[in-house]
Parts: structure tokens; sequence; C-alpha cells
């Protein structure tokens, strides 16, 4: 099976000084992949040149084999959302969804089915409120962020810490529904998190970024979280 997302020694360095290097990572089709590791540990900075947002000081990311730097194709098949930088902040979340389902090709009533999935998560607090985004919780931007990186159905979904911000009901809301995807679709999840027991209960692949490398790459089973939180727990006796 080809990879579906593919790093080949990807550099990153800020002031003479390297942030992120992965000599080499493949991603299948259908993976759920959790990316964990304390904050700097290059994680945004990992999804930012996934996404083209910076560029690499060396190396190419491809997304279906398409070389993110120098092709803009995979735009048409990836979704995501990292902060509220993704966010149209002046438009209602209805406007923004209007503005994303246009982008994706949507007919109306194929967005609203979409959207459909979304009614516990949204909780009666984001459509037909005629709010701006500005003026939402940070965890309702969240959630419309959120749901705009799913609209139209991409083969590959990106999210860097979706379950900050979200109070306890809501974070579970949403990792059941991304599980959910995940078993039913052939969705790629890629998904960062301080959270080892949400990444741990549904993605099938974890890694651990430290200091910008990966230092683990296991694929999950019960022995995952005390693994995790082994690793950790290290990290603050050898920094104590």
């Amino acid at each position: 099976m080809e990879s579906i997302i593919r790093i080949e020694n990807l550099r990153k360095v800020y002031g003479g000084e390297t942030v992120l290097h992965i000599p080499q990572l493949e991603l299948k089709a259908g993976e759920s992949f959790g990316l964990v590791g304390n904050n700097g540990a290059g994680k945004t900075t990992l999804f930012r040149l996934l996404l083209d947002l910076i560029a690499p000081d060396e190396g190419t990311a491809y997304l279906q084999e398409v070389p993110v730097k120098t092709d803009e194709s995979w735009k048409h098949f990836t979704g995501s959302y990292l902060d509220e930088g993704f966010l149209i902040d002046y438009l209602t979340p209805d406007e923004y969804f209007n503005f994303i389902g246009k982008l994706r090709g949507l007919s109306a009533a194929e967005q609203t089915e979409q959207l459909a999935r979304f009614g516990d998560l949204f909780a009666g607090e984001i459509r037909g409120k005629k709010k701006y985004i500005r003026d939402l919780s940070k965890g309702n931007q969240k959630k419309v962020g959120v749901a705009g990186a799913l609209l139209g159905n991409p083969d590959i979904l990106l999210l860097d810490e979706p379950f900050a911000n979200l109070d306890p009901s809501t974070q579970f809301q949403l990792r059941d529904m991304l599980h959910q995807l995940d078993q039913e679709t052939n969705i790629t999840l890629v998904i960062s998190s301080h959270d080892l027991n949400h990444v741990t209960q549904f993605c099938q692949r974890i890694a651990v970024l430290d200091q910008g490398e990966l230092v683990k790459d296991i694929r999950t089973s019960d022995q995952t979280l005390p693994e995790l939180e082994s690793f950790f727990m290290e990290k603050i006796r050898g920094e104590g």
C-alpha cells in the first residue's frame, strides 16, 4: 500500500538551532496517528511543514505522493485545524461553513448533511446564533475549526491539540466522534495532544517527539499508556 503521508529528511532550523529533524516517516491510508511531546518538542512545527505554512530548510513532505512545497493539489483532499488563525473571525459560524463548503464544492444539501453529524458537539451553541466567531469562547471556536476541517470529507485530517480548551464532556464527545470517523471511513487522522489517555484510546499508532526528533513510534496496545507515562516521568527525573 502506498504511503498517504511521507516525510524524507525533513529539517527546520531557527536561529542556527535545529528545532525539527525527521529522517523518515510514513503513514498508510486509514491510519490514526497520535503525536505527543512536551511544549517545544516540535509538534506544531511539523504540522506547519506538512501544510506548507513554513518552508523546510531541508527535505520534503508528501501528501498522497504530492510534494507540498511545489504542488498545491494536496489541498483538495486535506483538512486541517491548528489554531484560531485558521478561522475567519469576522464571520458567523454559519457564514464560515458556507465559505468552506463552497471551497470544497459542496451543495447546500451536502453541507447541511455533513454538518448534522456535529449536532451533539455544537450543543445548540454554534449555528443560527448570528454571533461572530471572534466573540465565541475558545472552546466553541475549536468546535467551528474542527467541523470546518471535516467539511468535504477529506482523505487526510490534521488536528493540533483538538482537545485543548474543551470542557471534559466535550472532549469525550470529540474523541468518540473522531474514533467513529476512524472506524467507519478510510480517513487518515494525525492528531497532536498533551492528553495521553485520549490518543491511546483511539489512535492506532503513536509517536513521541522530543527536542525535534522522533524518539518513539509504536503501535498502540494495552502497554502503550504505561510506556508513555514512564517515558515522561523519566523526562521529569532527568530534568530535576
